[in-house]
């Protein structure tokens, strides 16, 4: 998602992300990973929004969140925008919710667990 944003930001002024969005918006699938890790500017909502309208119903979009909608508002800055993105990404949506025990942390004890390489 920070990537994204990134792109989104400076895609009036580099070809760089003007071509990385041209390929989002032609994409059939869109992955956006970590949505919400961090709180959104006004300018930043804005942009995601106008990304999600343009994609809203071309697209197949997969996203991956460790905050419920009901928090999004709060971190985009914009209960307005935050509505508008959530009434296009809801509108025709199969949510999953994973529950327990991160696979990062997981894998990280077993590291940690693991005896000493040196003797």
């Amino acid at each position: 998602m920070g990537e994204l944003i990134n792109i989104l930001k400076s895609q009036e002024y580099l070809r760089k992300s003007q071509l990385q969005l041209k390929a989002i918006k032609e994409a059939d699938l869109i992955i956006i990973d970590d949505l919400m890790y961090m709180a959104m500017d006004q300018r930043e909502a804005n942009l995601f929004f106008h990304l999600i309208n343009d994609l809203y119903e071309r697209s197949s979009i997969i996203l991956t969140s460790n905050k419920g909608p009901e928090e999004w508002g709060e971190l985009m800055g914009d209960k307005g925008i935050t509505t508008a993105i959530l009434d296009r990404l809801l509108h025709k949506v199969e949510v999953i919710h994973l529950n327990g025990e991160s696979y990062r942390i997981k894998n990280r004890k077993t590291i940690f667990d693991a005896k000493s390489v040196q003797t």
